[in-house]
């Protein structure tokens, strides 16, 4: 059993920065890929960083490829979401997600554990 928590959601204005954590519980994290997901109002869940459970392979949708940076530091159970350059289409509310043994790549089924998600709102 994996338990996952978001944190580093806020109000930023659009060219700013935020930093999502997902931190999780558990003494095998590391053997789990994560992904991170938003929603936007009125709008399905899509696929935004992912990074694998071994050798940090990282996938990127490509409406934040070179903007969004996903890493993981499994001493501390955690993985981040560096996000620079934020749009006002960037508001959403982001969820991690962990699949064990996992690639990180894109489809949501293949994540077992989901966080609660944290709101990221980006202003123009």
């Amino acid at each position: 059993q994996v338990q996952l928590v978001e944190s580093g959601g806020g109000l930023v204005q659009a060219g700013g920065s935020l930093r999502l954590s997902c931190a999780a519980s558990g003494r095998i994290f590391s053997s789990y890929a994560v992904g991170w997901f938003r929603q936007a109002p009125g709008k399905e869940r899509e696929f935004v960083a992912g990074i694998s459970w071994s050798f940090g392979i990282t996938y990127y949708a490509d409406a934040v490829k070179g903007r969004f940076t996903i890493s993981r530091d499994n001493a501390k159970n955690t993985v981040y979401l560096q996000m620079n350059s934020l749009k006002p289409e960037d508001t959403a509310v982001y969820y991690c997600a962990a699949d064990l043994y996992g690639v990180g790549s894109p489809p949501p089924d293949q994540y077992d554990y989901w966080g609660q998600g944290t709101q990221v709102t980006v202003s123009s």
